[in-house]
């Protein structure tokens, strides 16, 4: 195995009740040549003594603390903090499998990494109290055009290279919905993105968390009516994708140029609406899922 320096990246806000559990899940990877590199992103609470005295320990953390940016452009400034070969997004609470890292680096390995590479895979559900709840999803299946409607994979449980985070520094996003979807639409658009189908993470869930993700279908639904519809959430996807576009067209394939160009049309005319109802792949896998976007798609908000 080559021994490529991998970056573990978190950032932290109020995470004192689970960050040590978090810390000790990545000291104890199989994969030993990692830096953890932590921005703390203004907490009120006990979270930054907490990282000083595993820094104490541990020769290998390094902190940051810096204003409130809120955890997209935390993450993204975590970015240009630290050079490596590879990176991993950390979030403060969950637990990492020991085997993470390593089978993230094997699965780079293997690519061209003068691309922007990714590699990911499962997480399992478990409550505040580390209870489990359920297995994630399974089996899936990534493509440009499905990613631009959902993220495939959950950001704890990324790995990318740093042509990847390079890419991303360069073009850091005016508005993107999170800051590893829009690490994820880099690499399936222009790079490779290798998805192994194993649980590497168990996922925490909490009160606090961004998403209804892992509390089951109807929650999850709720939850994309509430923030994708009611709170303007579908417009924020597509100005994500507009940003997209402006970015990165013309580095594109000509298939991806022209799914890029139907679906980040500013203006929703009924021709472009009827193309986009009666297009003839799937965008996502549930076929509920898959309905009710083109439902919106006829609403004329995305």
């Amino acid at each position: 195995m080559e021994n490529k320096k991998v970056a573990v990246i978190m950032s932290t806000y109020n995470g004192e009740q689970f960050i040590k559990e978090q810390l000790d899940s990545i000291l104890n990877q199989t994969y030993k040549n990692i830096e953890i590199v932590v921005r703390d992103d203004g907490s009120k609470d006990n979270t930054v003594a907490i990282v000083k005295e595993y820094m104490n320990k541990y020769p290998n953390i390094v902190l940051h603390e810096g204003e409130n940016l809120g955890f997209i452009k935390s993450f993204f400034e975590l970015l240009t903090l630290v050079d490596a070969d590879y990176y991993s997004y950390a979030d403060q609470d969950d637990i990492w499998m020991e085997n993470k890292i390593e089978l993230a680096v094997n699965s780079l390995n293997a690519l061209d990494n003068t691309k922007p590479n990714m590699a990911f895979g499962n997480s399992d559900y478990y409550d505040e109290n580390m209870k489990f709840i359920g297995t994630g999803p399974k089996n899936k299946k990534v493509s440009f055009l499905k990613a631009l409607f959902s993220c495939c994979g959950q950001g704890m449980t990324m790995t990318v290279n740093k042509k990847t985070r390079n890419m991303i520094i360069e073009n850091t996003p005016k508005n993107c919905f999170f800051h590893d979807w829009w690490t994820y639409l880099v690499c399936i658009g222009l790079g490779n993105v290798a998805y192994d189908n194993v649980t590497t993470v168990k996922y925490r869930r909490r009160k606090e968390n961004a998403t209804s993700e892992g509390q089951g279908y109807f929650r999850l639904l709720a939850w994309r009516i509430k923030h994708l519809l009611v709170d303007g959430g579908m417009k924020d996807i597509k100005q994500q994708m507009i940003n997209f576009r402006e970015y990165y067209y013309h580095q594109l394939s000509d298939e991806n140029k022209k799914i890029i160009k139907l679906f980040s049309e500013k203006e929703n005319t009924l021709g472009l609406a009827v193309r986009k109802i009666f297009y003839p792949k799937r965008f996502r896998d549930n076929l509920l899922d898959d309905l009710m976007l083109r439902f919106i798609f006829l609403m004329g908000v995305l």
